[in-house]
């Protein structure tokens, strides 16, 4: 299966992907709270794991077992608490649990760079669990599963993938930010804008579990701060000297490749929700 899919074209591979995997992921989002949190979590351990495979493939050395864990345990304490199934201050869990941490790496006799390992180590959890951790609390708000708006901003975020991608490998001429992305250009940056500016008007007409106007802006959010993501996670790989962070999902590469944009989207998303709302 694998030499069949690398030997098709890049744009081939995406589309089996997102046959394959689109609605499936819109399927455990909608059949039951439990099933969105659960999917969600077992993308941010993936995820996170990935993560701290790079780090590894660069010489440091990540609690990448233990480290992933407390990702978990951010996300799966985010939906208990939200559903009112345990109180709020299991959040103080969290304390004790990053803070063993240090004690692990204090009797890795052989780790030269203990506090550098325990700070990517810290990363990982912040950079990855926690957002996804976010998204499940936004699902949840108000004491009510709400899987449109997780839906909707995924479709934003797809929308503005493939409407840069086309317009980007069609149009594009004037860099972005040649330093972190060669391929990135403002005329896929529209594109994607363009794309996603579609989206949001369907769902300010169609989806009522936000306003119109909410609608677009998260939509705004997600462009600006989606193509950020993407940047940031360019940067990362830079500076490890790979292309992809995996191969695990066809034509897109890795896990983190998938989800970069989301990543730092979410904060920006839940906070103006959370304050506009």
């Amino acid at each position: 299966m694998k030499q069949r899919l690398a030997k098709m074209s890049n744009l081939q591979q995406r589309v089996i992907a997102a046959v394959l995997g689109v609605p499936f992921i819109i399927f455990m989002i909608w059949y039951a709270d439990w099933t969105f949190a659960l999917l969600f979590c077992v993308i941010s351990a993936l995820t996170q794991r990935e993560f701290y495979r790079l780090l590894g493939l660069d010489g440091f050395e990540p609690l990448t077992a233990y480290g992933t864990v407390v990702g978990c345990m951010v996300c799966i304490l985010a939906y208990f608490i939200e559903t009112d199934q345990i109180g709020t201050g299991n959040y103080f869990l969290i304390c004790p649990a990053s803070s063993m941490i240090f004690l692990i790496k204090l009797y890795k006799k052989r780790d030269m760079k203990p506090f550098t390992n325990i700070g990517f180590t810290f990363l990982g959890i912040i950079y990855v669990a926690m957002p996804f951790a976010l998204l499940i609390i936004l699902a949840l708000r108000g004491g009510s599963f709400h899987p449109m708006i997780i839906t909707g901003c995924l479709l934003l975020l797809w929308a503005s993938d493939i409407g840069a991608y086309f317009a980007g490998t069609h149009f594009g001429r004037r860099k972005l930010f040649e330093r972190v992305s060669p391929k990135k250009s403002w005329e896929g940056a529209l594109g994607g804008a363009a794309a996603a500016a579609l989206i949001a008007l369907g769902l300010a007409i169609y989806a009522d579990e936000l306003r119109p106007w909410q609608w677009y802006c998260v939509g705004g959010i997600i462009v600006v701060t989606g193509t950020y993501g993407d940047l940031v996670e360019s940067l990362f790989k830079r500076s490890i000297a790979i292309k992809d962070s995996g191969s695990s999902i066809p034509g897109h590469g890795g896990f983190l490749d998938r989800f970069d944009g989301l990543l730092l989207a979410a904060p920006f998303i839940i906070t103006f929700l959370k304050l506009f709302a």
